[in-house]
């Protein structure tokens, strides 16, 4: 065993993933030393609820009140920050910095909301800021996009990377539910918060993209400039239409390169998104979370597992003490940087707004049954040059006079597709408003 004494950590936050990272260092602390050339030990605890904290600890560790005393200890080498949120995180986080610490952190939204300052200071200090746990739990899609595919041009990023909007959607196919009948499930089984909003309207999903894509094509974290939609309005209708057309309906944050006229963009994106049922992206199915990634030399790879979760993401907050660990005496200048790029070649690639993205569509929409109905709709879209690549109208229930209409376009920018719903809604054979999903091939 390592002669070297162990190095010794400081936890913010012992909540659901601060007990599994106390598990998953106890319970392999053996192979983990091997690995890591020396022992890992948490030697403080900071948490609001410390009775709580000693219940967990078993006396076994000094336990704070006081996160500030964590930080400022200078017999702590590296601070894992669990508490979430931005406000008291960012000011903990830029504390331990400068007093020379090493951070390990799995809050996505502290990083897409001030990743930018917290790197730059990092990198003044000569310390290392680790953030595998902050998405996709316990996948190493972070170190995979830093280090394993480091060789290629990533083309693009599709994930399905929150597991409560995940559940939700898989729970409504599968039972023929409402989203508001799901919801309450999801709430009852603890996969969904009481205020369930970040999740449901793909904010946290926004989060998790903003670093990925970061990452991905060496630009400054830019959460502000994500477009994000949520499923709190799809039906049970649009998922069995979905699939009788062959595709599954999954919340997905795409990241891609893109070009408009001359110019270079990145798409930032989180919605709803109709993917053919026969990839394997389709088909992960409950909280579970997957990313495909497109590079140019090795094509599409596939990470899959557990996006949250008490042990699973303490599987990455531990990895990513092993390798600060590793690390530690190296210098600073032998470090894979915080956004695979050297921090000095970021580029300053515009990231597209939605108007000026081009994707597929589906379309619905709710007509009077008459002749020359479908004759204007269609119309309307030749006018935007937009081209139907499917249709289908159901059959009118007895005794009513509507029938949907389900269309699928080919690539049309989003622009046009605005304008043309727009005057579909116009139409006075229209009722109510028309459905629009955007559809990927993710080919």
């Amino acid at each position: 065993m390592s002669t070297m004494k162990p190095i010794k950590v400081g936890l913010l936050g012992i909540g659901t993933v601060g007990v599994g990272v106390w598990e998953v260092l106890g319970r392999n602390q053996e192979e983990i030393t091997r690995r890591a050339g020396r022992g890992i030990v948490i030697a403080r605890v900071a948490d609001k609820d410390t009775e709580r904290a000693k219940k967990v600890t078993g006396g076994k560790v000094a336990v704070t009140g006081d996160a500030n005393e964590v930080v400022t200890d200078p017999n702590i080498d590296i601070v894992i920050e669990l508490i979430g949120g931005y406000g008291v995180a960012r000011d903990l986080v830029l504390k331990a910095i400068a007093n020379g610490k090493h951070v390990v952190t799995a809050n996505k939204a502290l990083l897409a909301t001030h990743g930018n300052e917290i790197f730059a200071a990092a990198q003044k200090a000569g310390v290392m800021v680790a953030f595998e746990a902050a998405v996709a739990g316990g996948i190493p899609i972070i170190k995979a996009l830093r280090e394993g595919l480091t060789a290629n041009r990533i083309e693009w990023i599709a994930g399905i990377i929150n597991g409560t909007s995940n559940f939700i959607l898989s729970t409504m196919r599968d039972k023929g539910l409402s989203f508001a009948e799901v919801l309450a499930q999801a709430q009852k089984l603890g996969y969904a918060e009481a205020d369930p909003t970040f999740d449901i309207e793909g904010i946290d999903a926004a989060h998790k993209l903003t670093i990925m894509s970061a990452i991905a094509f060496g630009i400054p974290m830019q959460f502000d400039r994500a477009y994000t939609e949520g499923i709190s309005r799809l039906t049970r209708e649009d998922i069995r239409y979905a699939e009788e057309l062959g595709y599954r309906i999954k919340l997905l944050g795409i990241t891609k390169r893109s070009r408009v006229g001359d110019v270079d963009g990145i798409e930032l994106r989180v919605h709803p998104t109709l993917i053919p049922a026969k990839r394997l992206i389709a088909n992960v199915e409950g909280v579970m979370n997957a990313v495909l990634v497109n590079g140019d030399a090795v094509g599409a790879t596939l990470y899959y597992g557990a996006g949250a979760g008490s042990l699973p993401t303490a599987s990455a907050v531990v990895a990513d003490l092993v390798d600060i660990t590793r690390l530690h005496t190296a210098d600073p200048e032998h470090r894979v940087p915080h956004l695979a790029f050297q921090p000095d070649q970021l580029a300053a690639i515009r990231i597209l707004p939605m108007d000026e993205v081009t994707t597929s569509y589906y379309l619905r929409m709710r007509v009077v049954d008459r002749p020359g109905v479908l004759a204007d709709i269609t119309r309307i879209l030749a006018d935007g040059q937009i081209s139907i690549d499917a249709m289908v109208q159901k059959e009118p229930s007895e005794g009513e006079e509507q029938v949907d209409i389900i269309m699928l376009t080919h690539a049309t920018p989003e622009k046009a597709i605005n304008a043309a719903i727009t005057r579909i809604e116009g139409l006075p054979v229209v009722t109510g408003t028309v459905t629009r999903i955007r559809l990927e091939e993710l080919k």
